[in-house]
């Protein structure tokens, strides 16, 4: 008996012993890594700054140059890492400055991922959405290249270095139909604000103000394919146009110039047309003095008060338009005797009464009447 108690009490010994050597075998038990290793460093505060050169509350996706600029700082970081794209390659520094420049033309848009990195090789990261815009260089051809646009973007007048007013009657009575209105450049009728421009008519003690803009001598073009997106008033009378002239008028007059009419509304409110407009001398006889020839379509529907993306397509062999990718016109254009292989520019306006307006409400109140939006025109070449 004693024999067996004593060997008890020294396998307790032992036992005792072992737990001993285990707990003090790993060191002093801190916050290393394992090993006695290097502590782990974690950067935080990643602040990510990107300037698009050019941009600005009218040119929101810059000057199109497609050039921009990054400044990334951190705690407690070593370089930084920065990758243009889903399948970019990352491109790192110490100093945390990046710039770069893309080249393919149109609206570019793509991820930015920016990296903070510490001293243990730890990260953080962040994601910035990037537009840009690269100017093309005249365009592919196949009018599928973005080379010119605005997005209306901003508050206040239109960009002037894009648009200029067209407020003199230059024409006389009523600017050749008999409008009613007189354009001003005036805030009232023509702003951009909440995203899109606003042509807004108003009836006066003496009669209707509204807004008339134009790209002449700005912006103007041989072809290409138009978009236009934008919601036209109701009120009877109205006559809004979104609409090109020949750059050539000043020397040959209309409509030797030549008219493309990309959308017009007349009295019915459920209907829109494209029409163009030229010289034949042909024509001309006592109730056509001018020897206008003109070929147009209607596109009904009912609710062009709502947003609708209006499209020309333009080539040196046809014209063709388009509501919301629906082809409802079509001419050729290729004979040597129209005046569609020139350069053009657009208009925009809303007109009141005259031959197309028809009769304004004679009920309207005195103060604002109607609107026509545009939420954005865009060329491609």
């Amino acid at each position: 008996m004693k024999n067996n108690s004593l060997l008890f009490i020294l396998s307790i010994l032992f036992s005792l012993s072992a737990l001993t050597f285990s707990c003090s075998s790993g060191g002093d038990g801190g916050d290393n890594n394992g090993g006695g290793g290097s502590q782990q460093v974690i950067p935080s505060n990643l602040d990510v700054n990107v300037t698009i050169q050019g941009q600005s509350d009218v040119d929101p996706f810059g000057d199109g140059s497609g050039v921009f600029s990054v400044t990334a700082t951190a705690t407690n970081s070593v370089k930084f890492g920065f990758k243009v794209g889903n399948s970019g390659t990352e491109t790192q520094n110490t100093t945390g400055l990046f710039s770069y420049t893309i080249t393919q033309p149109g609206i570019n848009q793509f991820p930015l991922y920016v990296y903070a990195y510490s001293e243990t090789d730890d990260r953080i990261s962040d994601i910035e959405p990037m537009k840009i815009f690269v100017a093309g260089n005249g365009g592919s051809g196949n009018n599928d290249v973005l080379v010119w646009f605005d997005e209306f973007n901003g508050t206040g007048p239109v960009d002037n270095s894009k648009w200029v007013y067209d407020t003199v009657d230059y024409i006389g009575n009523g600017w050749g139909n008999g409008e009613e209105q007189t354009y001003t450049n005036s805030t009232d009728n023509v702003i951009v604000e909440d995203g899109s421009l606003k042509i807004n008519v108003y009836k006066t003690t003496t009669g209707y103000t509204s807004g008339r803009i134009k790209t002449k001598g700005k912006k103007e073009f041989t072809y290409g394919r138009i978009d236009i997106r934008a919601k036209l008033p109701t009120v009877q009378g109205s006559w809004p146009a979104l609409w090109m002239l020949g750059a050539n008028i000043d020397d040959v007059s209309w409509p030797q110039c030549g008219e493309i009419d990309i959308m017009e509304q007349f009295e019915n409110k459920n209907s829109v047309d494209t029409t163009l407009h030229w010289y034949n001398p042909s024509n001309v006889n006592a109730d056509n003095p001018l020897g206008q020839a003109s070929y147009g379509q209607s596109k009904s529907g009912s609710s062009y008060d709502d947003w609708h993306i209006y499209t020309l397509d333009w080539t040196s062999s046809n014209i063709t338009a388009y509501v919301d990718d629906v082809e409802f016109f079509s001419m050729s254009t290729s004979s040597s005797s129209l005046p569609f292989n020139q350069n053009f520019f657009l208009l925009f306006n809303v007109a009141m009464g005259g031959t197309n307006g028809g009769t304004i409400d004679p009920n309207l109140s005195t103060g604002y009447v109607d609107t026509m939006e545009v939420d954005y025109i865009r060329l491609y070449q």
